[in-house]
């Protein structure tokens, strides 16, 4: 049951993969990006479970926070175009 989970998520991944390439926005792109992240840490979790290696689902949380915090900063660069805190300068407004 587990390895047809496993496949359904790999075909999942690939549809992720297409709407990432064929997405006609940058939002759709980055929804796209993120749903491929999600997924992939469902297959770490899966492969986890079917392998018996409990200590792939801290690595799957771990790259679930990787990937959010990802989609945050992406987002956030195509917002501002740039990724630290802007700070004028008292002479920089000439």
């Amino acid at each position: 049951m587990f390895t047809v989970t496993a496949a359904a998520v790999l075909a999942a991944m690939v549809l992720a993969l297409v709407r990432l390439y064929a997405g006609p926005t940058l939002y759709d792109r980055v929804l796209a990006a993120n749903s491929f992240g999600t997924k992939t840490v469902l297959l770490i979790a899966v492969i986890g479970f079917l392998t018996d290696r409990p200590d792939f689902l801290d690595i799957s949380l771990l790259y679930a926070l990787i990937n959010f915090i990802g989609t945050i900063a992406v987002l956030k660069f195509f917002r501002y175009r740039t990724l630290g805190d802007a700070v004028d300068q008292p002479g920089d407004h000439q």
